[in-house]
């Protein structure tokens, strides 16, 4: 009886610690944790100078990106982050900052509207214009970052997975005839 229990417990541990190497996530740890006693993006926008070079983890949608020879500058409204750092795309805006990269990022991957989260150190700010209004932004420059991945929505229809579910009869499902 034993013989048989220690090859399917051998194999159940095996099964488990492949899933959970499956499921782990590439979050790097800066991102999940937050830096103790940062600034919200407009105490620094309104202070610049008292929070230069403070640790800060920033959040939020991408708004735009710009390419410069060897800089690129990556325009962010400020979102609420949850535990694990990820911007909650529903909250309402906190402020706009940018976020300093070294060299090119490609505008396609960094796209309006994904969800980018950064760790770094502020620098300042650098005043550009929305609209006509001349917005003075906070400056990022980047420790570590972390580009969130599109979700793909789920469909909740049940006919779907249901071979049994039809939509047009009275009460949604027809049985087969040997039930």
């Amino acid at each position: 009886m034993i013989q048989i229990i220690i090859p399917n417990l051998a194999c159940i541990s095996l099964a488990s610690v492949l899933l959970y190497g499956c499921a782990s996530t590439r979050i790097p740890t800066r991102i999940q944790q937050a830096p103790a006693g940062q600034p919200a993006v407009t105490e620094v926008q309104q202070d610049p100078a008292r929070f230069n070079d403070t640790a800060v983890r920033w959040g939020g949608t991408i708004v735009r990106v710009e390419n410069l020879p060897e800089t690129t500058y990556i325009e962010v409204l400020s979102r609420t982050l949850s535990g694990k750092g990820k911007p909650d795309a529903a909250s309402s805006g906190k402020g706009r900052f940018m976020v300093q990269f070294d060299g090119f990022l490609d505008p396609e991957e960094y796209a309006k509207d994904r969800l980018l989260t950064v760790t770094g150190k502020t620098s300042g700010v650098r005043e550009k214009s929305v609209g006509e209004y001349l917005y003075r932004y906070p400056l990022v420059v980047p420790d570590s970052y972390y580009l969130w991945p599109v979700e793909q929505p789920y469909s909740y229809y049940p006919y779907y997975r249901d071979p049994f579910y039809d939509p047009w009869y009275p009460f949604g499902y027809r049985y087969p005839y040997y039930w």
